[in-house]
């Protein structure tokens, strides 16, 4: 099947493989197959990428409309020849689809101080497995009217249904940003340091926490604090003049833009030199942090002001019974990124939470006959 270029064509093709109960796997540049669930195979493969159009940027209103199988990087070019961002800062940016980005939730870096995709999403189009297209907020920042239906397949990994166009309300570029980077003898001097640090009142856009053995990758094999500083000139010379980052290494200009894109990147990378790798995310508090970076052997990295890690594991069953003790200590955590070949024999999601029947109800709302990518989200869903 050609891929879609019009919403409505894609609500069509959605129909008529519903018609007659075939499945469907629907993408975009398939650049998160080893996200999530397992990709399984389909009856009819239905791309989003023929959907790549701007359809309304105002850049003074700070909102901007476009389909979902536009190139991510091609976005941010675009909203940066007016010096504006969504400081979303994915994994696989340099061939992810906005549709991907948003289906898969992903975040970065500056996740602290900007937030998700549910916080720069303002309004939606999809199209149901009915062949139905459904508009949902609209290109107002302050508009909140139906942004709770945008909201469920934000996340959905297009269990539920095709996303076809994406409003996002934009950010104008700081003034001014620098990285600095600070060795530690210790994870719990570094976790002490960045208490420090933001309980002085400077709000950092990112605060990134690498362990020695991620820390080689970037620098040197030590305990590794990445501050990322934004804002006008005298906000920024704050960050120099805090005892926390005074004898801190600086990066500006091109040296910080290709440490935060290694920083983003890291899992692509990661991935990319281990074939039967994983990746495990666990979600804690900024006081158990330290007790989580410290519990991987492999490379570790942490947004260390929003309470989110990544553990690195050579082979995906390492991951698995890592998991299984962090689930005995009570952590949340799931293998987020594993090959296909693993991931039958791996429990991703070992606490699915108690949302999961409100979850299975959505799923039998949106696709009652289960068609839309088939197990990438939960496995039942």
């Amino acid at each position: 099947m050609n891929p879609p270029d019009t919403a409505e064509d894609l609500a069509e093709a959605l129909r008529r493989q519903a018609l007659h109960d075939r499945t469907i796997l629907l993408e975009g540049n398939g650049t998160k197959r080893q996200m999530a669930g397992p990709v399984e195979d389909a009856d009819e493969y239905i791309s989003i990428c023929g959907l790549n159009r701007i359809l309304d940027y105002e850049p003074h209103d700070l909102t901007i409309s476009v389909q979902a199988g536009v190139p991510w990087r091609d976005l941010t070019a675009l909203l940066a020849e007016n010096r504006q961002m969504i400081p979303l800062d994915p994994p696989f940016a340099d061939g992810a689809t906005v549709g991907g980005v948003v289906a898969a939730n992903c975040s970065g870096p500056r996740r602290r101080l900007y937030g998700t995709a549910r916080d720069m999403v303002i309004g939606m189009q999809f199209a149901t497995i009915e062949g139905k297209l459904v508009h949902s907020g609209g290109m107002v920042v302050k508009n909140v009217a139906g942004l709770d239906m945008a909201k469920l397949l934000i996340g959905s990994f297009g269990t539920l249904a095709a996303i076809a166009v994406v409003n996002f309300k934009v950010v104008p570029m700081p003034e001014v940003e620098r990285t600095f980077l600070k060795p530690f003898g210790s994870a719990r001097e570094a976790m002490a340091a960045r208490d420090r640090l933001l309980a002085g009142g400077l709000q950092p856009s990112a605060v990134d926490a690498l362990n020695p053995a991620a820390a080689e990758a970037v620098a040197d094999k030590v305990w590794l604090l990445a501050v990322r500083a934004s804002g006008n000139l005298a906000a920024v010379r704050r960050y120099q003049d805090d005892p926390v980052l005074r004898d801190a290494l600086v990066l500006e200009d091109s040296s910080q833009g290709s440490l935060w894109r290694q920083l983003e990147e890291f899992t692509p990378g990661f991935l990319a030199e281990h074939a039967n790798g994983a990746v495990v995310r666990v979600s804690c508090t900024l006081k158990e942090l330290e007790n989580v970076v410290t519990s991987f052997e492999g490379p570790a990295l942490a947004r260390a002001g929003s309470g989110v890690c990544y553990g690195y594991f050579d082979q995906a069953e390492a991951a698995a019974e890592w998991l299984d003790a962090a689930m005995r200590r009570e952590w949340r955590g799931v293998i987020e990124f594993a090959s296909n070949d693993d991931k039958p024999g791996l429990n991703l999601w070992p606490s699915v939470g108690g949302d999961f029947e409100i979850m299975q109800r959505v799923k039998r709302l949106f696709d009652p006959g289960n068609l839309l990518n088939r197990g990438r989200l939960y496995r039942l869903i």
